[in-house]
């Protein structure tokens, strides 16, 4: 059986990252006094100097996750996904979320199913303790099959409480806490896995009681606990585990980790590897592996940080000079 990859599935991490440089690369601009840039393009959320305090913005979609969606006509929970991947952003930064706005492109109006990605959007939004203040909808036939769901979110966040990592030194500890599986991310491959595989959407996820295309709809967790952490303990570092999976640490610091005690993977993450023979290596730079945030502290704040983030959480590992160790895997 081939071992299939994420590159392999037409999503190409590398090449990604280089169209982000070269886009970067154009997007010179930059606004001067009140409401001036506080960071470079690149971090988790944009920073605007507002004075005593900045705003910071995200922007983010659900992406090939709704495919899933509309294949079981189950539409109530990507608006979750929506908010999460936006707010995570910028709790990743330390702010607090404010606003949100949405954007849904359609092939076909249905207002049923409008009316289900509402609800998504409003429970986000709920548990974010965000407003929605407005939205667009296009109809766009020729571009759309289906449709696209995204957003922007905007947050505030004291100028002296910025989380950027530069505070992340040798010997701080990771402190992972847990997703609610596979998130936002990775779905191009995991929806190849399931093609070519004996499965479908409708068949029954093993060992569990709902259905594959039920549990990959799961969706995305929402982080408000960041806020209170920010608050209690001295983080040095925060990262929202995204596309390119354990990768995404590298945001943060031109240090290292070593990850020598992960969490335990939801079991969807075991049954995609198994029916896709994809090797351990690529699951990391891939999914979450059930990891959807990783806080950076000091090792006497760790038991602290444990406890604010809830169930689940605990020391993973310690910031090393250089390089990403996931146990016997350098990523």
């Amino acid at each position: 059986m081939r071992k299939m990859t994420y590159a392999e599935s037409g999503v190409d991490i590398h090449l990604e990252n280089r169209s982000i440089e070269a886009m970067k690369a154009k997007l010179t601009c930059k606004r001067k006094g009140f409401g001036a840039p506080l960071t470079e393009i690149g971090h988790y959320a944009g920073l605007l100097d507002m004075g005593s305090f900045a705003l910071a913005m995200t922007t983010d979609g659900v992406g090939s996750k709704v495919l899933i969606a509309n294949a079981i006509s189950k539409w109530d929970t990507v608006g979750i996904d929506c908010i999460a991947m936006n707010v995570n952003d910028l709790y990743a930064i330390g702010a607090e979320p404010i606003a949100f706005v949405d954007y849904l492109a359609v092939e076909k109006v249905d207002p049923e199913r409008a009316a289900q990605i509402a609800i998504g959007l409003a429970r986000g939004a709920e548990i974010s303790n965000m407003s929605i203040v407005g939205g667009e909808t296009a109809s766009l036939p020729e571009i759309i099959r289906g449709f696209d769901l995204a957003g922007t979110a905007i947050g505030i966040v004291d100028k002296d409480k910025v989380v950027t990592g530069e505070k992340i030194r040798e010997e701080d500890v990771l402190v992972g806490v847990p997703s609610s599986g596979l998130h936002s991310n990775g779905y191009t491959l995991a929806r190849k896995i399931i093609a070519e595989s004996k499965y479908t959407y409708f068949d029954q996820m093993p060992g569990a009681n709902n259905s594959i295309g039920e549990e990959l709809l799961t969706p995305t967790r929402i982080y408000p606990e960041i806020i209170k952490l920010a608050r209690k303990c001295d983080v040095h570092g925060l990262a929202h585990i995204t596309g390119s999976g354990l990768l995404k640490l590298h945001r943060i610091t031109s240090l290292g980790f070593e990850i020598t005690d992960p969490l335990e993977p939801q079991p969807i993450f075991r049954f995609l590897q198994e029916q896709g023979n994809v090797d351990d290596a690529e699951m990391y730079r891939t999914f979450n592996m059930g990891m959807g945030f990783v806080a950076v502290v000091a090792e006497d704040e760790a038991k602290e940080a444990c406890r604010i983030m809830g169930p689940g959480s605990k020391v993973i590992g310690s910031i090393v000079k250089e390089g990403l160790k996931a146990g016997h895997l350098s990523l």
